[in-house]
C-alpha cells in the first residue's frame, strides 16, 4: 500500500472514531456517524480522499465477509421455509417499484431511458444496511428477518441480471451466446462448488479444523477467492460470496468460521458506509433536493406498502409484514453500480446519478432508525395495518419449529434448566432479550431465539401452544404473570415451571395455574438445610461442600465473563 494512502485511511478511521463516539455520546446509529464520516473526508468538506477508489476497495471486502458469514447461516430448511413469499415479494417489489419509480421521472421531465433507470434504482434494498441491522438487533432469525433476508436475495439475483444487460448494452447487446456462455459457467462454478464440498472437504475436516489459525485463514481465502470467481464469470461479487458461505454451512467448523469472521467483517463494513457518504457533493445538492426529498418518500412508504400488500394478502400477520416492509425502505449499493456503469455509457447523466446518491443517503439515514426504532412504531401504527391482514390468517404453522422444551431466560438458574433439557434430549430452544446471554447461546450452538416474552408473534414463532414443559427463571413477577395466562389460554396441558420473589407472588401464580413456582431464596435456605442435617454439623463436611460450591460459581462466572 502507497504511503499516501496508508495516511489517508489513518485520517479518515481516526475521524470515523470520533465521529462515532459522538454518535455514541448522543445515542444515535452508528450507521448514521460512519455516512457522516464519509461525507466528511470526501471532496465536498475536508478533501481526505479525493478519489474514494482505496476505501472502495476495503469495503468490497466487508460486503463479501458480510455475505460469506450470511450464508453461513443458510440452509435448505430456511429456503424452503421463506423461498415462496421471498420470491413474490422480490419479484413484485422490483416490478411495482420500478413502474412507480419511472412515472415520476417522467413527471419530472426525465428521458424514457433515464426514467427507468431511476425506477429500477428505487426498487433494490440494501442488502448490506439490512443484514448489518438484522444482526445488530439479533433478529436475523425471526420469520420477519428470515423472509426480509430472502427477498433480497432474490433481488440480489435480479439486479445481477440487469448489471449483464446494461453492460451488454455497451457491448452491442445481450446475445444468445453470450446467455449460453454465462449459463455454461455458472454450470461449470456451481458444479464445482459441489463435488469440492461433497468429496474434498469432508476428507480435510481433521486439517482444517485443528488449527484455529489455519481455520481462520482457509475461511477468508475461500469465501474471497469463490466470490472473485463468480465475479470473473459475470455475476457479482456479493452472489459469489453468498453461495460460498452456503457451501460450508453444514459442515461441522461452520460456526467457528462465522464468530471468528466477524470482527474482521465490522472493520470493514464501516468503510463501506465511509465510502458511501464520500460520493455525495454538496454543490449537486441544492438542485436537485426537492427531487430527492421527493423520491425518498417514495421509497420510504411506498416499497414497505408494496411487501406489507404481497405478505397480507399471502396470510402473515400486520406486525410480520410491517416489519419485513419497513426492512426494505432504502436504496440498495447496487443502485450506484448500475448508475455509473450506465454514466460511463452515455445512458444517463451526471445529474440522475446525484440524484439518486442523494436518494440513498437520505433512506439508509432514515430506515436506520425505523428498523431500529420498528417496534415502538408498529404499537404506534398497528390501528391502521388492519387493511394489510386478512381477517383470517393463515395459519403459520409450516414457518415454526416445534420445541417440546421452552426456557425463558439464562442468567439466574437458566444453565442448569438448560444443561436438565440436553440431557432428556428432546428439541428446545432458549428465548432471551440479554444480548450477552445470545452470543454465550450462539457460541454453544444452543438453539435461540433473541426477543421479548411479552411479543405474542414471538409465542407464535416458537410455536408455544405445543410445547409440552415451558420454564421461566425471568425474576420479573409481571412477565411471569403474562405467561401464566397466555398458557392457560392457549396451552393449559403444558407443565409450567416459573420463579417468584415472595410467597404472596408464587400463590397468585399458582392461582393463575402454574405448575411449580420456585422461589430462590427458600430454595437455597432448604437445601442447605438438608445439608445440615446430614453432616452431623462436621466442618470438614462444609469445608467439601464449600469447595464444589466454589468450583461451580467459578465456572457460571467465566462463562459470562468471557462474553463480555
Amino acid at each position: 500500500m502507497h504511503a499516501a494512502t496508508f495516511t489517508d485511511l489513518s485520517i479518515v478511521i481516526a475521524i470515523g472514531v470520533l465521529i462515532s463516539l459522538f454518535m455514541r455520546l448522543i445515542r444515535q446509529p452508528m450507521i448514521i456517524g460512519y455516512i457522516l464520516t464519509g461525507v466528511i473526508v470526501g471532496p465536498t468538506v475536508l478533501r481526505v480522499i479525493d478519489t474514494t477508489e482505496s476505501i472502495e476497495v476495503f469495503s468490497q471486502f466487508g460486503i463479501a465477509l458480510l455475505l460469506l458469514i450470511v450464508g453461513l447461516g443458510l440452509n435448505p430448511r430456511v429456503i424452503k421455509e421463506v423461498g415462496k413469499i421471498a420470491a413474490l415479494i422480490g419479484i413484485g417489489k422490483v416490478v411495482l417499484a420500478t413502474a412507480g419509480g419511472y412515472l415520476v421521472g417522467r413527471m419530472f421531465g426525465y428521458s424514457d431511458l433515464a426514467s427507468l433507470y431511476i425506477g429500477i434504482s428505487l426498487s433494490f434494498s440494501s442488502t448490506i444496511i439490512i443484514l448489518k441491522l438484522l444482526s445488530d438487533k439479533k433478529e436475523q432469525n425471526r420469520l420477519y428477518g428470515k423472509i426480509s433476508i430472502g427477498f433480497l436475495l432474490v433481488e440480489d439475483l435480479i439486479a445481477t441480471l440487469v448489471l449483464i444487460a446494461v453492460s451488454a448494452t455497451g457491448n452491442g447487446g445481450f446475445t444468445l451466446v453470450d446467455f449460453s456462455n454465462l449459463l455454461i459457467k455458472s454450470i461449470l462454478l456451481i458444479g464445482g462448488l459441489v463435488v469440492v464440498r461433497g468429496l474434498i472437504l469432508p476428507r480435510l475436516n481433521k486439517i482444517i479444523a485443528n488449527s484455529q489459525e489455519f481455520l481462520f485463514l482457509f475461511a477468508i481465502g475461500w469465501g474471497l477467492g469463490i466470490a472473485t470467481l463468480f465475479s470473473w464469470a459475470g455475476f457479482s461479487l456479493e452472489i459469489g460470496a453468498l453461495i460460498a458461505g452456503v457451501t460450508l454451512a453444514s459442515l461441522p467448523y461452520a460456526q467457528e468460521i462465522s464468530s471468528r469472521l466477524k470482527p474482521l467483517r465490522d472493520f470493514f463494513i464501516i468503510l463501506f458506509f465511509i465510502s458511501l457518504g464520500s460520493h455525495l457533493i454538496l454543490a449537486d445538492v441544492v438542485d436537485i433536493l426537492p427531487r430527492a426529498i421527493f423520491l425518498s418518500v417514495l421509497v420510504l412508504v411506498g416499497n414497505p406498502l408494496i411487501v406489507m400488500t404481497i405478505m397480507g394478502l399471502s396470510g402473515y400477520t400486520k406486525k410480520t409484514s410491517f416489519k419485513a416492509g419497513i426492512a426494505g425502505a432504502q436504496v440498495s449499493e447496487f443502485s450506484f453500480i448500475m448508475l455509473l456503469l450506465a454514466n460511463q455509457l452515455g445512458q444517463v447523466s451526471t445529474e440522475v446519478l446525484s440524484l439518486i446518491t442523494v436518494v440513498a443517503l437520505i433512506t439508509v439515514a432514515v430506515s436506520s432508525y425505523v428498523i431500529i426504532y420498528s417496534d415502538q412504531l408498529y404499537n404506534y401504527f398497528e390501528r391502521y395495518l388492519v387493511m394489510f391482514e386478512r381477517k383470517k390468517v393463515r395459519s403459520e404453522r409450516e414457518h415454526r419449529e416445534h420445541y417440546e422444551l421452552v426456557l425463558f431466560g439464562y442468567h439466574k438458574g437458566g444453565r442448569e434448566f438448560l444443561h436438565i433439557f440436553e440431557q432428556l434430549n428432546k428439541k428446545h430452544v432458549v428465548v432471551d432479550y440479554d444480548p450477552s446471554v445470545i452470543d454465550i447461546l450462539d457460541g454453544k450452538q444452543t438453539p435461540y431465539v433473541y426477543g421479548d416474552v411479552t411479543d405474542m408473534e414471538l409465542l407464535s414463532e416458537i410455536n408455544l401452544e405445543a410445547s409440552k414443559l415451558i420454564v421461566s427463571v425471568i425474576t420479573d413477577f409481571p412477565t411471569n404473570k403474562f405467561l401464566a395466562q397466555w398458557l392457560a389460554t392457549h396451552n393449559p396441558r403444558a407443565v409450567f415451571i416459573s420463579t417468584a420473589d415472595s410467597i404472596e407472588q408464587a400463590a397468585e401464580l399458582y392461582e393463575l395455574g402454574v405448575s411449580y413456582v420456585v422461589l430462590p431464596h427458600f430454595l437455597g435456605t432448604e437445601k442447605i438445610g438438608t445439608f445440615i442435617k446430614h453432616s452431623g454439623l462436621k466442618k470438614s463436611e462444609f469445608k467439601q461442600y464449600r469447595e464444589k460450591h466454589l468450583v461451580y460459581l467459578q465456572t457460571h462466572f467465566e462463562e459470562f465473563n468471557q462474553s463480555e
